[in-house]
C-alpha cells in the first residue's frame, strides 16, 4: 500500500520545509510513504528548500496558474507514480501533517472513499473573521447544491483512494475544493469528514486575497458544477419562475378586463405575457437537451474513468 502526499506550492519557501519534515514516513497499513511537490511557477527557492526537506518528487509548471490546475496535475503524477491513497495538503504549515494517519484511517477501513479534514469540527487556532464569513457561506452553498452535509468544504487537508482520484475530473481553473466534494456526490463515492487542527498562517493567502473575490469565483464554480449534474432543476427553476411571472402578467390584463370590458385595456400587458410565456418555454426546452447532454456526460466520464484505469495501470 502506497501513501502519495501531495503539495501544491507557490512562493512557500519559508513554510514547505516544516510541512514536509512533519509528514510522518512510517504508518500502519502503509508500506511506503513519499511526499510530491507540485510548484506552481514559483519564483522563490521552493523547490530548492523541498528537496533538502526530503521531498521524493517535484513536478512543476512555468508559470503560475492557479491551485486548481496544480490539484489536477497533481492527482495526475500521484496516480502515475502508483499511489494507492494520495493526500492532499497545503505547503503554508496550517494543517498539522501528524494528523495525515487519522486522516486515511477511513480509507485503510474501507469506509470512506474520499476523507475531508474538517477544520470546524477540530481545533482553529486562528482565522480571520473575513475568511471564516466566506468558509461558512461558501460551505452553505457546497452543501446545497450537492447535497452532502459537508460542515468545511473549503479545506486543503483531504485523502482520495485510488479509485476515487480516477474519477475526478477538474474543470474548474481557480480552486478545486467545491467541485470535487459535488462530482464525489454524483460519482455516489463514500465522503466522510473527521476533525483537524488548524493553525494560524504565516504571511498572507495566496488564494483567499479577499473574502468578495473568493465568493464570486466559488460561487461561479459551485454554480457551473451544479448545473451540469442537475441542468433540469437549474433551467426548470429559471423556466417556472418566468411562467409563474407570466401568469402575474397575464392576470392583470384579466383583471383589468373584466373590470373595464376593454379586450386589451393595456396592450403592454399582453405583449409582456407572450414574451415571458415564449422565454418560459424556451428555457424548459433548453432544460430537457441539457438533461440529455447529462447522460451523455455521465457515459463520457464512465468511459474517461476506465481508460485512465487502464493507462494507469
Amino acid at each position: 500500500m502506497k501513501l502519495i502526499v501531495m503539495i501544491p506550492a507557490y512562493n512557500e519557501e519559508k513554510t514547505i520545509e516544516k510541512v514536509i519534515r512533519e509528514i510522518p514516513r512510517q504508518i500502519k497499513g502503509i508500506d511506503k510513504v513519499e511526499v510530491l511537490v507540485i510548484n506552481d511557477g514559483s519564483t522563490d527557492s521552493t523547490v530548492k528548500v523541498a528537496l533538502e526537506a526530503g521531498a521524493d518528487h517535484i513536478v512543476s509548471q512555468k508559470e503560475n496558474l492557479g491551485l486548481a490546475l496544480a490539484f489536477r496535475k497533481g492527482l495526475e503524477a500521484c496516480l502515475e507514480r502508483g499511489a494507492d491513497i494520495i493526500v492532499n495538503t497545503d505547503a503554508d504549515f496550517q494543517y498539522n501533517q501528524s494528523q495525515i494517519p487519522d486522516l486515511i484511517a477511513p480509507i485503510l477501513q474501507d469506509k470512506a472513499d474520499i476523507v475531508l479534514g474538517s477544520r470546524f469540527r477540530g481545533h482553529i487556532e486562528y482565522m480571520s473573521p473575513q475568511k471564516k464569513i466566506g468558509n461558512i457561506l461558501a460551505t452553505r452553498v457546497t452543501r446545497m447544491a450537492s447535497g452532502y452535509p459537508v460542515t468545511d468544504a473549503q479545506t486543503g487537508f483531504r485523502a482520495f483512494t485510488r479509485d476515487a482520484a480516477l474519477r475526478m475530473n477538474i474543470l474548474a481553473d481557480y480552486t478545486y475544493v467545491q467541485e470535487t466534494i459535488m462530482q464525489a456526490v454524483n460519482h455516489n463515492l463514500t465522503l466522510v469528514e473527521i476533525p483537524i487542527e488548524f493553525r494560524k498562517r504565516e504571511g498572507n493567502s495566496r488564494l483567499m486575497s479577499g473574502v468578495f473575490h473568493y465568493a464570486q469565483r466559488a460561487t461561479a464554480v459551485i454554480l457551473r458544477t451544479y448545473r451540469d449534474y442537475e441542468p433540469m432543476k437549474v433551467f426548470a427553476s429559471i423556466g417556472f419562475m418566468f411562467l409563474f411571472i407570466a401568469v402575474l402578467s397575464g392576470a392583470t390584463a384579466m383583471v383589468q378586463y373584466f373590470t373595464t370590458g376593454a379586450v386589451v385595456p393595456n396592450i403592454s400587458y399582453a405583449i409582456l405575457t407572450t414574451m415571458l410565456c415564449l422565454t418560459g418555454l424556451q428555457i424548459l426546452v433548453f432544460g430537457l437537451i441539457a438533461d440529455t447532454l447529462k447522460y451523455q456526460r455521465i457515459r463520457e466520464e464512465e468511459i474517461l474513468y476506465r481508460l485512465k484505469k487502464i493507462e494507469m495501470e
